[in-house]
């Protein structure tokens, strides 16, 4: 699968904005690979936990009542693990240092995942009404002659 170039482009300015960052995985809400910034740490398999573990946040936030589960955070000896829904179908995944400033991490990272739900979110094609055509709706339609009977020397080859 080919990654959308608008959509590699913003996970490289998050790289940029957080010098921290040694990881950026944008999936879907099944473990999916969308794109992917990540070097040294298997992609694929980052996306199936972080989906795994998201999901299970959600069921944390309706257990409780708290409504829709915006981001979980796994501290570790040495970083954060820091996964951000992107709308009901994908999410963020972002690896940080030890060092990291978490709230500037969340503060980049919430900013990203607006602009990434901007470019993943396809609008619905426009249905327009019957569209006129020159002839007018009283024209009659073109007849057609069945291939099998035209002559010999008429036929396409």
């Amino acid at each position: 699968m080919t990654a959308d170039p608008a959509v590699l482009e913003e996970l490289g300015h998050l790289r940029k904005r957080l010098p921290e960052l040694s990881a950026s995985v944008l999936a879907t809400a099944d473990g999916m690979v969308v794109a992917h910034d990540a070097d040294g740490i298997e992609a694929d398999s980052l996306a199936a936990l972080a989906a795994a573990h998201l999901a299970l946040a959600r069921r944390f936030a309706q257990a409780v009542d708290h409504g829709d589960l915006r981001e979980a955070v796994v501290e570790c000896d040495q970083g954060y693990i820091t996964s951000y829904a992107a709308g009901p179908n994908a999410l963020l995944t972002v690896v940080t240092s030890g060092d990291a400033n978490l709230a500037m991490v969340h503060l980049e990272a919430r900013r990203c995942v607006r602009r990434l739900i901007s470019l993943l979110t396809v609008e619905p094609p426009q249905i327009h009404p019957e569209i006129p055509t020159q002839a007018g709706p009283s024209a009659p339609l073109a007849r057609r002659t069945p291939m099998a009977t035209l002559p010999n020397g008429v036929r396409r080859r």
